[in-house]
């Protein structure tokens, strides 16, 4: 896991990554598609990268969101919670972390009736 004080990993986050997606249960999220917005939590150890001052040694934050874009716009799953599970399993492995967190908005779900998303977020650290 990443670096620890008084219990606290370290964090490297990246809010709001957002593109159009066609995932869903329904033929018409399918169809026509939505958009879906996802953050990110690193969990490294930045003091390598704190030494060097090197963007080598860290997370680079524009490949990180391409990466989670190009995720969000492939191919279609039915859950967000499938969605979830592909961009930490996919993303964490270009970067040294410990642990990645993934949070889905869907804010365009099929619901009837006011309100102002759907989210769904899974933790998983490495080797899991």
């Amino acid at each position: 896991m990443g670096a620890r004080t008084a219990d606290r990993p370290d964090i490297i986050k990246l809010s709001g990554i957002s593109a159009i997606g066609y995932h869903g249960v329904f033929e018409h999220e399918r169809r026509t598609g939505q958009q879906f917005v996802v953050d990110v939590a690193l969990h490294p150890d930045p003091r390598a990268a704190a030494a060097s001052d090197e963007l080598a040694s860290t997370a680079n934050y524009g490949e990180l969101a391409g990466q989670v874009r190009d995720i969000i716009a492939g191919d279609p799953v039915n859950l967000i919670e499938t969605l979830a599970e592909r961009v930490a399993s996919q993303v964490p492995s270009g970067f040294a972390v410990g642990a990645v967190e993934v949070t889905v908005h869907k804010p365009q779900a099929p619901i009837e009736g006011p309100f102002a998303d759907v989210t769904v977020t899974i933790y998983r650290e490495n080797g899991q």
